[in-house]
């Protein structure tokens, strides 16, 4: 091969070598955009109670993706995508316990949904308690090398509690310093761990865990839900107006396609969630209608401190009055208020 053949070749291998770190190099960022909006009656199955009405609800979503170059510069440029940093995204989590926390979101929020409906439709349902959940571990936690995310803690010195707010108060009666034995569930498997207790927030006693309540919900009538890969708790209040909807045969949607998002708990409350600016642009890009937006009232404390807060109803229309205009967007606070107001679309 001749010089000047070789020298072509190099440079051409370096030009590849360029363009594929533009377009695959991961940088330490997230692009986050619209992502889908699912026909629940495709997610959702109930025993002898299929859906029969015309429209559909939909579970919207927001897409997650590692950035790379290209991504980068396409989200800084497009009004549907944003650049969030890791800590942003994961709270600081690996990937692995990232997705672990988000799909115990999702089954928490199907069982919330799951609840709330058939309490609402007069169904046989009951809710059984098995613990807390374990969402996240603080570094200096003395348990930090034991305890993992997705860990079920069942019983703390021996005792056991109808909900967190029971392991709470009673680690805080404890002393900094003081031993602890917690025994914990990973997969089928129990373990049990004795540690010394830290300093944590307000100068208190605590383990160094974040924690949710983990609960189980049983019907009566057989049900069945598949989301896939969507994670997280924001598809609660519209699961359960799916599930409503085919428990009681109500024709809520009066053949129109309905959006939305928000969680939901067992009392039936709607919450605030994240990315609804692109959950608008995913529900009309889906033909969506309809779209059910939370909505609650910042507080004084709030709006001190946020002077230019926006509610999830606020930045909802607000999205939707710019890039969709014909769509509807109805403020909710609770299951009910929701029902109600697709009752008078």
């Amino acid at each position: 091969m001749k010089k000047k053949g070789i020298k072509k070749y190099v440079l051409g291998v370096i030009a590849t070598i360029i363009v594929l770190a533009v377009i695959f190099w991961p940088l330490p960022n997230y692009i986050e955009g619209p992502g889908d909006a699912s026909d629940l009656s495709q997610i959702v199955s109930i025993k002898n109670h299929p859906d029969k009405r015309k429209g559909m609800f939909m579970l919207t979503s927001v897409s997650i993706a590692q950035a790379r170059p290209l991504t980068y510069l396409y989200a800084k440029i497009s009004p549907y995508y944003s650049v969030e940093s890791d800590d942003s995204v994961t709270d600081g989590q690996n990937m692995k316990e990232y997705d672990k926390v988000q799909h115990f979101y999702m089954e928490s929020s199907i069982g919330e949904a799951i609840y709330t409906a058939y309490k609402h439709a007069h169904q046989q349902v009951k809710r059984t308690y098995n613990g807390i959940y374990i969402l996240d571990i603080e570094k200096n936690s003395k348990f930090y090398h034991q305890l993992q995310v997705g860990d079920i803690v069942v019983k703390i010195d021996g005792h056991q509690f109808k909900n967190s707010d029971g392991f709470v108060n009673y680690v805080r009666k404890q002393k900094v310093g003081q031993k602890l034995t917690i025994e914990y569930r990973r997969g089928q498997k129990m373990h049990k761990v004795t540690k010394p207790l830290i300093k944590i927030a307000n100068h208190q006693p605590g383990i160094g865990i974040t924690l949710t309540d983990d609960v189980k919900v049983h019907t009566g009538v057989p049900i069945k839900v598949d989301p896939g890969q969507v994670g997280g708790p924001s598809g609660g209040l519209m699961f359960s107006l799916q599930i409503y909807s085919q428990l009681t045969n109500q024709d809520l949607r009066h053949g129109k396609k309905v959006a939305g998002t928000g969680t939901i708990d067992s009392y039936g409350n709607v919450g605030e969630i994240g990315g609804i600016d692109k959950k608008i642009i995913a529900a009309k890009k889906n033909g969506a209608k309809i779209f059910l937006a939370p909505y609650i009232k910042p507080t004084k404390t709030i709006l001190k401190y946020e002077p230019g807060h926006q509610t999830n109803y606020q930045l909802a229309k607000q999205t939707a009055q710019k890039y969709a205009p014909k769509m509807k967007v109805i403020p909710v606070k609770t299951f009910d208020q929701a029902v109600s107001a697709l009752q008078k679309q």
